[in-house]
């Protein structure tokens, strides 16, 4: 199994001054699953090299065995240093592709050309996709190939509007997760705030927020046969 995981290279907060990226948790408990049952990760961003971490998903309250983890991995943090740069990677020769969240892709791989056009070959192709969190935002403007939004008539989910609201940044974000699922034809469902909850629709995997992020990746490995 080889499995493109895509992160952003975004680490503005809007216009509040603080720092924003990926979120730990979102990226290590998938990106393990994964590992841990043989697959091949490949780590692509915007920019390449070193996605900016949301220094909130650092912080000792947000810890998890996923996170301790990494923070004991020299390998996983040396492959999270050099990412591949998104517009080298092409979809050929992988099996499927995950998106981690944080508030980031909100700003950057949401607007991405080549985000767009690697999504669009992986649904062409009937291969799995996955989104935790935030991350649905990248199918903001990815298209199926009926001429229609990908997510349109597909049950979905992603951060909700009260997540939103009680982090407090529902004017500082660009959109909010939710209502573009819903504009675009999305099927949107979501369980409690801050519960694991995810929804597979064919091969898209849609996961709400950072406590649905290993069940999401467990989904995608399910599709791939695991």
């Amino acid at each position: 199994m080889k499995i493109l995981m895509v992160l952003t290279s975004h680490d503005k907060l809007g216009d509040t001054g603080e720092k924003t990226g990926f979120w730990l948790e979102e990226f290590a408990a998938p990106y393990y699953a994964l590992k841990d049952e043989g697959a091949e990760v490949t780590l692509a961003s915007p920019k390449g090299g070193q996605p900016p971490l949301d220094p909130k998903s650092d912080a000792d309250d947000a810890q998890t065995d996923a996170t301790r983890r990494f923070k004991g991995d020299p390998d996983a943090q040396k492959a999270l240093a050099s990412t591949a740069t998104l517009a080298d990677v092409t979809a050929d020769g992988f099996d499927a592709i995950f998106y981690p969240g944080g508030h980031g892709p909100l700003w950057d791989l949401a607007e991405s050309a080549d985000s767009k056009r690697l999504i669009e070959a992986f649904a062409a192709d009937d291969r799995p996709i996955g989104a935790v969190c935030h991350a649905p935002g990248v199918f903001r403007h990815t298209m199926g190939a009926n001429g229609k939004p990908l997510v349109f008539g597909k049950r979905v989910t992603g951060f909700t509007n009260t997540e939103e609201q009680a982090v407090g940044l529902t004017e500082v974000v660009p959109f909010l997760v939710e209502d573009m699922l819903k504009a675009k034809g999305g099927r949107y469902e979501k369980g409690p705030d801050w519960g694991s909850f995810v929804l597979v629709d064919g091969k898209l995997v849609t996961g709400q927020n950072p406590a649905s992020s290993e069940a999401a990746a467990q989904e995608l490995l399910k599709l791939l046969g695991h």
